[in-house]
């Protein structure tokens, strides 16, 4: 009768490690329709010379025109390393609070380009950069292929909104206008709107919905997203959210009128603790990663050709947080299994006074055949063995790790109202 009870509670053991295979099966199909969809998006990423129209490029930028020139610069910028960003933001979410010397000391050792590590100082930023991950890597590849009409859109929002009456100076931040220098011709407009902080060294960002900030969005084909920090009231159609000490973290800056960013060297030597000279920031390949550039002059200029290559090695990259949700998910599945184990054991056991009525009585000849069959046994190592190799075959279905750089554009043509 023992041999019968161990022999149940080894069927409900398989039952078990066959509840955390179909469960892990389950989600590892939901893991591969997704793995499959990212992967024909990232392939379907064919560089291409077309540029944007003037409606997606303000699209793009209405998030951030109203930003001060130095935080813009600096999103701009850091826009084109959308890996880094991602790395930087959890770096951020893992470090709360963290600013002055000991933020410019733990930076000192983080590989990210500067532009990036710039933006740890203000990480309601670089929170957005991370949400909106494919909008930050298209303007990335918008400010690349087109710097000069990515600033033109800037300042056309910014006149705007000024027109709105959403755009002016407060306690928060100086709004003037510079006129165009001498020789210098502009046939697109005659001045430049320049945002700065009120104190160079403390920001303000501004939260705002786009689709307000700039009077009547005049492309309704192209809304822009509008992101807040959680928890975040406005009070105004353009509203700040609490000052940061940001020190020299922040050194960028533009040349509205040569489309240039540029760089304060005194402020980007100090963070940096580095000896810079040149004032005119230029990309950086090194620091892209494997993220495939779109446009197929910028490839050709960067040296990258958005090669079959390296968008197998962005695949590889994409949604690396996936893997640590497969981990907690076996976790589970594994849990489940256990769960099944014990309450199959403690059923067992409160009928084992008189556990030869969970049986029915079996023939003569059957037990005749059973006494002539080699004894076995589910006491040997047998079902743990067996439970793991279920899991490493759930564990040979996870997809590896893959970017987080996605593809996805924001429409065909649409012409201004």
């Amino acid at each position: 009768m023992t041999n019968q009870i161990k022999s149940a509670l080894g069927r409900l053991t398989l039952c078990g490690a066959a509840v955390v295979l179909a469960l892990g099966l389950a989600g590892t199909s939901v893991r591969a329709q997704d793995a499959s969809a990212s992967q024909a998006q990232t392939q379907g990423q064919a560089p291409s010379d077309q540029k944007l129209t003037e409606g997606q490029l303000e699209q793009l930028v209405a998030p951030i025109a109203l930003y001060p020139d130095p935080l813009l610069t600096q999103v701009v910028m850091a826009s084109t390393y959308p890996l880094e960003i991602v790395e930087a933001a959890r770096w951020s979410r893992d470090n709360p609070g963290m600013n002055g010397a000991a933020l410019q000391s733990a930076m000192q050792t983080q590989p990210w380009d500067p532009s990036v590590k710039a933006l740890a100082a203000v990480p309601q930023t670089l929170q957005m950069m991370n949400d909106k991950l494919d909008w930050t890597q298209q303007l990335g590849d918008a400010f690349l292929a087109q710097q000069q009409d990515v600033m033109n859109a800037v300042q056309t929002l910014r006149a705007e909104s000024q027109a709105a009456g959403n755009l002016q100076s407060n306690a928060q931040q100086r709004v003037t206008t510079e006129p165009a220098p001498a020789g210098v011709s502009t046939p697109s407009r005659q001045q430049a709107i320049v945002i700065a902080p009120v104190d160079p060294d403390v920001y303000y960002v501004p939260v705002y919905d786009p689709a307000a900030a700039y009077g009547t969005w005049g492309y309704p084909d192209y809304p822009p997203f509008f992101w807040s920090p959680p928890g975040f009231v406005a009070s105004n159609v353009v509203s700040f959210a609490a000052g940061i000490a940001v020190g020299a973290a922040i050194w960028g800056g533009c040349d509205w009128w040569h489309n240039n960013v540029i760089i304060n060297v005194n402020r980007f030597n100090a963070f940096n603790r580095t000896d810079i000279t040149n004032n005119i920031w230029a990309h950086n390949p090194a620091h892209r990663g494997d993220v495939p550039y779109r446009n197929a002059a910028v490839a050709e200029r960067f040296g990258r050709g958005n090669t079959l290559a390296a968008r197998d090695a962005l695949k590889d990259h994409m949604d690396a947080g996936r893997s640590e949700l497969s981990r907690e998910a076996d976790h589970k599945f594994d849990g489940a299994g256990q769960a099944a184990k014990a309450i199959g054991a403690a059923g067992l056991a409160r009928r084992a006074p008189d556990g030869a009525k969970s049986f029915a009585p079996r023939s003569a000849a059957r037990q005749a055949n059973h006494a002539a069959m080699p004894a076995r046994s589910f006491n040997r190592p047998m079902a743990a063995p067996r439970a793991q190799f279920m899991r490493s075959r759930a564990e040979a279905f996870r997809p590896a790790p893959r970017s987080f750089a996605r593809g996805g554009g924001f429409g065909g043509g649409r012409h201004r109202l």
